[in-house]
Parts: structure tokens; C-alpha cells; sequence
């Protein structure tokens, strides 16, 4: 019996890790199943449309800037317009891989504006990697542009 159960757990911490190690060859889906819209860059600029405390459904396009190097749970994208946006994936439900940076994404969700605490850019810097001295000089609440993620489509360049 104990051998049936070491080689079950085996077993399932390699389906586990498989599972999180996923490599994008052409383009790969994370999350839930969309239809990608057309015209996604002139969707780019709805934040100039939205306030703090409101949310709009809708559909990005953009350019993957940074990603969360601890476990892909959040990344930074470029959108065609020039500003960037803030992307966290709806209920941590999925994660992407840390090495995309550079490639397109589409994603689906909710876009909003938020004011991220002090203490959620630091969490963030940490994230990124930065030195210590470089966290200590966030004092200040910041206006970010958000995005919740309910899936993603990932295509490399």
C-alpha cells in the first residue's frame, strides 16, 4: 500500500508542475475561453471614458511589458495608444508564464481605475525585484489603470 501511494503522489506532482510550466509556441489561452473582438486598438482608450470607482467589460490589446517573476500572477501591458495598464487575473483563477514579456496579449475582462496604497506598490516592487532603497521611496498612493483578467490570449512576436 505504501508503494501504491508513493507512486500516486508521484504521479500527481508531475501532472501538478507540467501543469504550471507551460511554454507559448504561436499563441496560448489562459483562463476562460473568449472570442476576440475586432477593432481592439480603438478599444485602448477607454480609460480616458472612466472614473475611479467605475468598470467597464471589455476587450484589450497590447504589448506584455513586465511580468510577475515569483509566479506570473500579475503583468504590465502596453496598450497601442502608449499608456500602460495594470493586469491581475480574475481570483488568482490562473496564472501566465514569467517569460513572456515582449509579446502580444489580448485580454478579456474588466478595465477600471484605482488608486493603488502604498503598501500594494510595495507588495508589487518586491515582486519586480527591486532593491530595498528603491521600495522605501514609495510614499504615496498612485492612480493606476487596471485590468482584471478573466482569460488571456498570448501570441509571440
Amino acid at each position: 500500500m505504501r508503494v501504491f501511494n508513493s507512486i500516486s503522489t508521484l504521479i500527481v506532482m508531475f501532472f501538478v508542475v507540467a501543469g504550471f510550466s507551460q511554454r507559448i509556441d504561436g499563441e496560448a489561452r489562459f483562463g476562460s475561453s473568449f472570442k476576440v473582438e475586432e477593432n481592439l486598438e480603438q478599444k485602448n482608450n477607454v480609460y480616458a471614458n472612466l472614473v475611479t470607482g467605475n468598470s467597464l467589460q471589455t476587450q484589450l490589446k497590447g504589448t506584455i511589458k513586465e511580468v510577475c517573476q515569483a509566479k506570473g500572477c500579475w503583468m504590465r501591458v502596453d496598450l497601442s495608444n502608449g499608456e500602460e495598464v495594470f493586469v491581475r487575473f480574475k481570483d488568482y483563477g490562473f496564472f501566465v508564464p514569467t517569460d513572456v514579456a515582449g509579446n502580444e496579449v489580448v485580454m478579456n475582462g474588466k478595465a477600471f481605475i484605482e488608486e493603488m496604497s502604498v503598501e500594494d506598490q510595495k507588495h508589487y516592487a518586491k515582486d519586480k525585484g527591486l532593491m530595498t532603497t528603491e521600495i522605501g521611496k514609495i510614499t504615496a498612493p498612485k492612480k493606476t489603470f487596471r485590468f482584471e483578467a478573466d482569460g488571456v490570449l498570448i501570441t509571440e512576436k
